[in-house]
């Protein structure tokens, strides 16, 4: 089973940026999507962006403008830059990626995730 392993989260101001990384333990050609997801105390885990196989990008409309989401398939990478950061953005951010097709926003898609690292925005 291919481990995902994220870094870069901590404690920021509201308006501040962080840069999230993502990497697999084995690289492979199959992902279909390579995504992440945040769930605060006492939420469900929700979708924030994902990038295809084929390069089609998706986020969340709460943080489009603000964050931004890229990968390097030959790398088995991806990073999420998060700028102009909120209180509400704080959560535990997980890495995510699907090996067969499904619904990209829906967390049941995704059949590797990563241990999750916390994000905290202080206003």
């Amino acid at each position: 089973q291919v481990q995902l392993v994220e870094s870069g989260g901590g404690l920021v101001q509201a308006g501040g940026s962080l840069r999230l990384s993502c990497a697999a333990s084995e690289h492979t050609f199959s992902n279909y999507y390579m995504g992440w997801f945040r769930q605060a105390p006492g939420k469900e885990r929700e979708f924030v962006a994902a990038v295809s196989r084929s390069g089609y990008i998706a986020y969340v409309d709460a943080v489009k403008g603000r964050f931004t989401i890229s990968g390097d398939n030959a790398k088995s990478t991806v990073n999420l830059q998060m700028n102009s950061l909120k209180a509400e953005d704080t959560a535990v951010y997980y890495c995510a990626s699907a090996t067969s097709p499904g619904t990209y926003y829906y967390p049941t898609t995704y059949n590797n995730w990563g241990q999750g690292t916390q994000v905290t925005v202080s206003s």
